[in-house]
């Protein structure tokens, strides 16, 4: 019996070493631009409509929110705690985490009306085939929250914040 599958293996052929693998199987190599350090993607149209909700009015939530530098921290502290993040990690995976903390950035810097314009996708397209769940948007919510709490945003500006996010999740919400 024992025989069998040692004879099995012996009659596998070993595939050739100089074999692309990515070629045979027509993997692309995706190449970060040099300049921004984010991979390509493919063309669309850029709008400040795409940020998914109308800007506040005044400087007062940009300046509760410390300005575009504050609002920077929050966006990268908001990625790097939803990578952390047990619960929603794995969605991260295969995503340029560098546009991610762009656009997350100047979609919050628009919305604040801290002075930036947004130039990522809709919501809709940017979150298609995710798969995002009611579940896992509350996690990042919750992320999106603790990060506001670091820097000391005051609870009011918190929660008019979110309540412009709040309707997006009809585009995120997949399932």
């Amino acid at each position: 019996m024992l025989l069998f599958p040692i004879a099995l293996m012996a009659l596998q052929d070993t595939p050739p070493a100089d074999i692309d693998w990515d070629k045979e199987f027509g993997v692309e190599e995706r190449v970060r631009d040099p300049e921004t350090g984010e991979l390509p993607v493919d063309p669309y149209e850029q709008s400040n409509d795409n940020a998914g909700a109308r800007q506040f009015s005044g400087s007062q939530m940009a300046d509760h929110f410390g300005g575009q530098d504050g609002i920077r921290r929050i966006a990268v502290r908001t990625v790097e705690l939803s990578r952390a993040d047990s619960r929603i990690a794995e969605i991260f995976v295969a995503h340029d985490m560098v546009r991610l903390e762009r656009t997350l950035f100047e979609q919050f810097c628009f919305i604040l009306n801290a002075g930036c314009d947004y130039t990522g996708r809709d919501m809709a397209a940017a979150h298609a085939g995710m798969g995002v769940t009611r579940r896992d948007l509350n996690a990042l919510v919750e992320n999106l929250q603790q990060a506001m709490r670091e820097e000391d945003v005051p609870f009011a500006a918190q929660n008019r914040f979110l309540a412009k996010l709040a309707p997006m999740s009809k585009d995120v919400v997949e399932r």
